[in-house]
């Protein structure tokens, strides 16, 4: 059918003349509305996808822990977010006295410390230019071999033993007590800063 212009007043020129633009738009609203009631008699679509929701397991819980970055002696605090036990993310601890939310590079980087690829999870050695894992048992051993062939060949003070300043007063006293056992007063750590 070949549709012919209108005539000004808003019917078609040569077709019923009962279809004008009014009447088209009144009967494709009534059409689309009662598609809409057909589709409501059935299973409804809004009932559906309320059913597959309440199927789905929910996302575990994100909790926050208050945490002072140990980096350094300054002590800025943050607040680390996990989730199923796992370190996700950290936020701004806007409220912490020293450092009121803000982070140098290190303290922002802080949870590589703990959950980085890159992290070494056990010990390794190189050996002809190539990667190899150890024990820790070996790792111990050999270790602890070099340094007192090292203590025998140049004496204690060989040793310098530094450490954070976020230790407790016993995890200090325990290192400074094995820097004595080993001979050496070269142990410190960063109270000054």
């Amino acid at each position: 059918m070949k549709l012919i212009p209108t005539n000004g007043n808003g019917k078609f020129a040569g077709l019923n003349p009962e279809l004008n633009r009014r009447n088209f738009l009144r009967a494709a609203g009534l059409g689309g509305l009662g598609a809409g009631l057909y589709a409501l008699s059935g299973p409804s679509l809004l009932k559906e996808v309320e059913a597959q929701g309440k199927g789905e397991p929910q996302a575990p819980k994100l909790e926050q822990h208050k945490s002072i970055c140990g980096n350094c002696a300054v002590g800025c605090g943050f607040i680390g977010e996990v989730q199923n036990g796992v370190w996700v993310s950290q936020e701004p601890w806007f409220e912490h006295p020293i450092n009121q939310g803000s982070l140098c590079s290190k303290g922002a980087a802080v949870r590589d410390h703990v959950v980085s690829e890159k992290r070494l999870r056990y010990p390794m050695k190189l050996e002809g230019g190539k990667w190899k894992r150890l024990s820790w048992d070996t790792a111990l051993t050999e270790i602890s071999a070099k340094l007192l062939a090292l203590r025998k060949q140049h004496g204690p003070d060989i040793l310098q033993i530094n450490f954070s300043a976020h230790y407790s007063n016993e995890n200090g006293f325990a290192i400074r007590k094995f820097a004595g056992m080993w001979g050496t007063n070269n142990a410190d750590f960063q109270a000054r800063i």
